[in-house]
């Protein structure tokens, strides 16, 4: 049996109940918010750590064509397999244009549990 897992909520909370931060007790969940928190964090972002992120939230004033759906597809997984290797493994990124809509679907794999693990989102352009 594993031991209780609990971390902090993203976005941060507060649990209106118990007057204090809200907190994540699902391990699947946690790890699609570290995900999100790389996708949408620009470079730059973080003070300490000026290379992190992905950026994708800048696709909403990019033009909406294949290149940029290719050009999203490579950067969201050198992303994630940069800051999140150690807990993810990335099978595939796909990212797809269609009118103004960016859709990226993300497969991957958690590595404390082995359990594959499917993510998409859509950025409205």
């Amino acid at each position: 049996m594993s031991a209780p897992f609990t971390s902090i909520k993203y976005p941060i909370a507060i649990n209106a109940g118990l007057g204090r931060l809200a907190v994540e007790t699902d391990y699947a969940a946690h790890v699609e918010q570290l995900i999100k928190q790389v996708l949408f964090t620009s470079p730059g972002e973080r003070i300490d750590r000026p290379d992190f992120g992905c950026g994708l939230k800048r696709m909403v004033f990019a033009p909406n064509s294949d290149v940029a759906a290719s050009l999203v597809q490579v950067s969201v997984y050198e992303a994630l397999t940069k800051w999140l290797s150690t807990v993810i493994d990335v099978s595939s990124v796909q990212a797809t244009a269609a009118e103004e809509t960016l859709s990226v679907a993300i497969v991957y794999v958690l590595k404390a549990r082995q359990e594959r693990r499917y993510l998409n989102l859509q950025v409205t352009l």
